[in-house]
């Protein structure tokens, strides 16, 4: 652990290890390493999720596996927010842990903490550590601001009523529905555990040295000065979108990039569902059924596990 005795600063960042929230929390560390060229960021999510993420070239960043709560002898039975729930029930005690590891392995104490905003108990650790901490909220401030005043929707519009109830009590929001919201928000089971997790997520950030977000500052300028009166600091760092994990050397053993060639721009669907999340059955052959009426070529992204 060389890097680490060397180093000057010593950052432990918390990943959320589903959907693709750990790799833009990488990329914007590997920005951060780049600038920081001193300091060692010692990078904590579960070892599934940490092996499809991490490249093997990374010197000031050092991935370190957490527990996913799964019982032992546990099998995948398909659905997939099984092992989102067992992770949950091992959070933040799992993440402590793995804290303890990490400074009794490196010999350096964490002076900084950067977490997923999903964390709440980010402020906690950091709390506990005397040190600050930093939320990153990887989706746009728009998504951000309605988990930051679920209170406030929740007084207006209650809980699983009316879905076309317009947002109109907030700034720049009358064009939103109760429809549009998240499941979990004002819909569905509230205390589900992850609904459950992002309330308690929409109450901490106010704690956080720092919340940065997925976007830039003029993209949705009412909203990111809103945010910017609930909170300390409030950053706009991305698109993450335009800054790779991996290499430059693109796998595409499909041919997808040729046959994308071969379209003109803005004339493809684009369909992916993410890592967590799918539809249920009936809705897929609906929408396979209108995919086939409308006959617009379509690329499909499925994941190969």
């Amino acid at each position: 652990m060389e890097g680490y005795r060397n180093a000057s600063k010593h950052i432990a960042v918390l990943a959320f290890p589903f959907g693709t929230h750990a790799v833009p929390l990488l990329n914007l560390i590997r920005q951060l390493s780049d600038a920081c060229p001193h300091t060692m960021f010692s990078f904590l999510s579960t070892q599934q999720s940490n092996n499809s993420t991490f490249p093997k070239n990374l010197d000031k960043i050092k991935p370190f596996n957490v527990w996913d709560g799964l019982p032992v002898g546990y099998s995948f039975r398909g659905n997939p927010h099984e092992p989102v729930d067992y992770f949950l029930k091992a959070v933040p005690g799992n993440f402590m842990k793995a804290i303890d590891v990490v400074v009794f392995e490196t010999g350096k104490p964490i002076d900084f903490l950067i977490t997923d905003a999903f964390y709440a108990f980010g402020a906690d650790i950091a709390d506990e550590l005397n040190i600050p901490w930093v939320a990153l909220w990887t989706a746009s401030p728009r998504a951000l601001f309605v988990h930051v005043d679920s209170d406030i929707i929740r007084h207006y519009v209650g809980i699983n009523g009316p879905k076309d109830k317009p947002l109109h009590f907030l700034p720049d929001f009358s064009s939103i529905r109760v429809a549009d919201l998240p499941n979990g928000l004002t819909s569905g089971d509230i205390d589900a555990p992850m609904p459950a997790l992002l309330y308690k997520m929409g109450v901490s950030p106010s704690r956080a040295a720092a919340v940065a977000t997925n976007s830039y500052e003029d993209l949705d300028n009412t909203v990111v000065n809103m945010l910017k009166l609930r909170f300390s600091t409030f950053l706009n760092v991305g698109p993450f979108n335009l800054v790779s994990v991996s290499s430059s050397t693109v796998d595409d053993s499909h041919g997808t990039l040729d046959w994308m060639s071969k379209h003109e721009a803005a004339s493809v669907v684009y369909i992916s569902f993410g890592s967590v999340i799918t539809p249920p059955p009936h809705e897929l052959h609906a929408l396979c059924e209108a995919l086939e009426e409308c006959e617009f070529p379509y690329l499909w992204s499925l994941r190969g596990s």
